[in-house]
Formats: C-alpha cells, structure tokens, sequence
C-alpha cells in the first residue's frame, strides 16, 4: 500500500543527500516516468527542456543501458555533447545517477553537488533510497471490480450524481470508490487516475 508520508519522508531524504538538488523518473515506461521530482535550479531545469537535452543525456543513456549506480566522472560514459560540462556551469559539478528495476518499468535517479565527489558510503545511501521510492510506487496488477466501474462511469462524461445512479450506490459511496482508486494509482485526480488506469491496461 502507498503510504504518502513515508513517500515524502524518502524524498526529504534524498533532497538532504543532494546539496545541489536531484531529478527521479519513477518507473519511466515507453520513455515517460510515472512520477516524476526535480529539485535542480530552474534555470538549469529550462536550459535543459529547451535544447532537448534529455535525448542526448549520457547519464539517461546509462541509465537505460544498465542498473547499478556511477559518478557523473566516470571516463567510460561517452559525453559528446558536452552536457554535463554544461550542467557545471550551473552547479552541477558533480553527481551521482542511479538506475534500478526492469527495463520496462526503469527508475533513474541523478544527485548533484557543487564541492566534492560523493563518497562510496554516501553513493550506497542514495542507492537504497532510490530503490524504496521505486519498490513503493509500484504499480498496481488490477484494481477491485468496484473502482473499475466508478471510474468508467467518470471517463465516460458522467457527472458524480449519474455516475452514482447509473451503479445503483450513494454519490458519497462514489466519492469513495473514486478516492480509493486514487490512492491505488497514486494519482491526485480522477483524471489523472482514469489517464494511468489506461496506461496500465486497468481500464
């Protein structure tokens, strides 16, 4: 079960671990994260999404290619468009990416700093964070009977009063298939419940 406080107490805890800020793909399947959490600068964060450098960053390409953890230093990870030298100009001078689970649900995880190298024990630390966030939004194999027909009832265009007509239940009975099938998909709409309930094949 998805416990939101546990989940951020993790995400504080990497913030804590990266000085220079952090960005993590959850589960990223057909090239799109399931969640996704950017500390960088925002300047960093523009200049990035404005020359599409996500296509050619060496550290996504390890990313996909292999699981495991490597310094942004590491002289085997060809960079030939210069990005993380780039990426220093901003603060970014050293980083760490991490990669875990399967490649058709891959989490990639990067930590930066501006001073110094992370450490062994340090790299070890951010490595098991990454891994609980992943294993803790997994998602889910099937959704109950009940959440199905709510939320066909919503993607549909019914409104919550004929959604809850047409199932023959209360609309506070409703409300609470739909939140019940919010929580299950870690979505914070119905919308975007419906969206990943489709994405999964759920629906």
């Amino acid at each position: 079960m998805f416990e939101k406080s546990v989940f951020d107490r993790e995400l504080k805890a990497l913030d804590a671990m990266a000085p220079e800020g952090y960005n993590i793909g959850l589960h990223i399947r057909f090239t799109s994260p399931l969640m996704t959490f950017q500390t960088y600068d925002p300047e960093w964060l523009a200049h990035y999404t404005e020359h599409g450098y996500v296509l050619r960053d060496p550290m996504v390409a390890w990313g996909f290619s292999t699981t495991g953890a490597t310094r942004w230093s590491n002289e085997s990870i060809p960079d030939p468009f210069g990005i993380l030298q780039e990426a220093a100009g901003f603060g970014l001078r050293f980083g760490v990416t991490i990669s875990w689970g399967p490649i058709t649900s891959r989490t990639i995880a990067s930590v930066a700093r501006a001073d110094r190298e992370f450490t062994d024990a340090e790299i070890d630390q951010i490595e098991a964070i990454v891994r609980r966030l992943h294993d803790m939004t997994e998602p889910p194999q099937e959704l109950t009977k009940a959440q199905i027909e709510a939320l066909k009832c919503i993607a549909d265009g019914d409104r919550q009063a004929a959604a809850a007509s047409k199932l023959g239940i209360s609309e506070s009975a409703l409300k609470a298939r739909l939140a019940s099938a919010r929580e299950r998909l870690m979505a914070r709409t119905t919308a975007e419940a419906i969206q990943r309930a489709k994405d999964y094949r759920l629906l």
